[in-house]
């Protein structure tokens, strides 16, 4: 994991998160000496997940850019459903995945994915309800606990948390090298 020290990480932020995709990576990311920025429409205000527990923004996504960091994740649950109804959210995502970034999404952040219009031919997998939308972007679905396509790292559910931060981390790893 030294490949994170020092290293730069939005973790994406909007209500109705699923809680254990939003704080497993923003806490094994900082364990990893990562230094997490969790970045939402609006700076200082809390977004309150599927189970009622606050994450609050540190950052606006209008004013970072993905030049900011090395790596965006993006948690499921509900709130990618909400993340893509602020043009500044899908911006970030989708000039990090076009300029190389680390992108993860898991469950229902694939949607995210999905609406940057940038994942035509690449593999992706999430929560299987969310299938068809990938598929109508141009991906291909792959159903397993992570699916790494070069600098995207997209997986399926909590319970599939510790190999999506595995394939965070060998994707960190990976972009260290180039």
């Amino acid at each position: 994991m030294d490949t994170a020290k020092g290293k730069r990480a939005a973790v994406l932020v909007e209500k109705l998160y699923e809680d254990l995709e939003l704080w497993y990576p923003v806490l094994r990311l900082r364990e990893a000496g990562c230094r997490v920025s969790i970045v939402g429409p609006k700076a200082g205000e809390s977004y309150a997940s599927k189970h009622g527990y606050p994450a609050k923004a540190d950052a606006t996504a209008s004013e970072v850019s993905a030049d900011d960091f090395d790596v965006v994740v993006v948690p499921g649950g509900y709130s990618p459903d909400h993340m893509r109804r602020c043009p500044a959210m899908v911006d970030l995502v989708t000039s990090a995945v076009r300029s190389g970034k680390v992108v993860a999404a898991i469950c229902h952040g694939p949607w995210m994915l999905c609406s940057t219009k940038s994942i035509r031919g690449r593999r992706i997998t999430g929560f299987h309800a969310i299938r068809h939308d990938v598929e109508n972007a141009g991906a291909t679905w792959e159903d397993a606990a992570c699916v790494r396509d070069g600098n995207l790292v997209t997986s399926r559910t909590p319970d599939d948390l510790p190999q999506f931060m595995l394939g965070i981390f060998a994707a960190m790893a990976d972009a260290t090298q180039r």
